[in-house]
């Protein structure tokens, strides 16, 4: 009976399957997926899913892992995607955590976040805020706002390097380049162990800057692993 309630899919309604019949065939056409590590994905409760950015392809191909693993993710994004005519509908629908960035309710996008956590849901966050400004693909510094998650929510903190979506599209030249097919390749490490920094105050800024390296130096070695190369001697995921 166990096994059967762990192998039963998150549901998602409407909106979610709407999803799932665009990126599915999107990403698929454009890429071949490997999976490493995809067990490590509760198939049940709340986790937090930290992970790199390298294009404005993540989110469809992250979307399309996560809903693989039969689970429903919820990410935050740009609050304005609520405006386009296609994304705006599916992503509001979908449950997704808006976040307007440099205003008032910034704040209320990390509410939503802690509120999906504590109803049992997979949230996805990309630390960095916006896709990699390194010319070789590497994390660069990130904020602190996956480390105040981690630190107040007692759930499972899943590194995840994924890599390829860039050689598809491009976020800075605009460049689209979906043939020859490639390859997208998702690495999932071991849940983080933070319980050394659980105590005291969660909220302290030394603190929050020194978990969130230690959440992407784990994802930037998972990456180095996928590449097969080493991560520069920089510290990239020192937060900004």
């Amino acid at each position: 009976m166990e096994e059967e309630i762990v192998a039963r899919r998150e549901k998602g309604g409407f909106w979610v399957g709407l999803a799932a019949a665009l990126f599915y065939p999107l990403t698929a056409i454009v890429a071949r997926r490997v999976y490493v590590g995809a067990e490590k994905i509760p198939r049940q409760g709340p986790a937090l899913l930290v992970m790199n950015h390298i294009s404005h392809l993540d989110p469809a191909v992250d979307a399309v892992f996560v809903h693989r693993q039969k689970r429903v993710p919820r990410f935050l994004f740009k609050e304005s995607l609520t405006r386009a005519p296609i994304l705006g509908p599916i992503v509001s629908g979908s449950g997704q955590i808006p976040v307007s960035r440099g205003s008032a309710a910034a704040g209320d996008s990390l509410k939503a976040a802690h509120q999906a956590l504590e109803d049992g849901k997979i949230v996805v966050i990309y630390p960095e805020g916006t896709i990699t400004k390194d010319p070789a693909g590497w994390p660069k510094e990130s904020f602190t706002g996956a480390a105040r998650l981690a630190l107040q929510n007692d759930v499972p903190i899943i590194p995840i390097a994924r890599w390829g979506t860039s050689q598809v599209f491009n976020g800075y030249t605009k460049k689209f380049t979906p043939f020859p097919r490639k390859t997208i390749t998702h690495s999932v490490g071991d849940p983080i162990d933070l319980s050394a920094y659980r105590g005291g105050n969660t909220r302290s800024a030394s603190k929050l800057r020194e978990v969130t390296k230690v959440m992407m130096d784990e994802v930037t070695r998972l990456l180095g692993e996928i590449r097969h190369e080493e991560p520069p001697s920089a510290k990239p995921g020192d937060p900004a």
